[in-house]
């Protein structure tokens, strides 16, 4: 018992007391407020219209993309992208020209080898190349783990 009635009877005192405070607001017209608040805003009510209610049939245009009215535009075509151009290097093909660039010598160690075989792939490996001139870097892969391992194999 809170203060000489029932829990029942005092919820249902206060629903009672709620009932007639939303009654009391019903009788003010609520096209300017907002529900929770207090007060309307501002700026979407004049002279106690919203702004809203007065372009009923214009809200869609809000949303209406104009210039797409106007007729069908042409989409620019994506550019594709340029046609890869071969490095020079990889014009060179033949055992020679990728011993000069590999340049062995007698000085080499099996870690300067290695070195060489490293940097040498970093430019030269298939997978680093564009489709059209992989069967080139392949053969200059070849070439160039053929010749080293060779010098590796005169160094033992």
């Amino acid at each position: 018992m809170l203060f000489g009635q029932s829990v029942f009877q005092s919820v249902l005192e206060r629903l009672k007391a709620e009932d007639q405070t939303a009654e009391d607001d019903a009788e003010v017209p609520a096209a300017h407020r907002v529900a929770g608040l207090g007060t309307g805003f501002a700026f979407d009510v004049m002279e106690g219209v919203s702004v809203a209610s007065q372009r009923i049939g214009e809200a869609y245009f809000d949303n209406l993309d104009l210039d797409a009215a106007e007729g069908p535009v042409e989409k620019p075509r994506p550019l594709l992208p340029p046609e890869p151009v071969m490095p020079d290097h990889l014009t060179r093909t033949t055992p020679q020209e990728v011993a000069g660039e590999l340049a062995i010598s007698a000085a080499d160690t099996p870690l300067t080898l290695g070195e060489k075989r490293r940097a040498f792939a970093r430019a030269n490996h298939p997978d680093g190349v564009a489709l059209p001139f992989r069967d080139n870097a392949t053969k200059r892969m070849m070439l160039a783990n053929l010749l080293i391992d060779e010098a590796l194999r005169r160094l033992r």
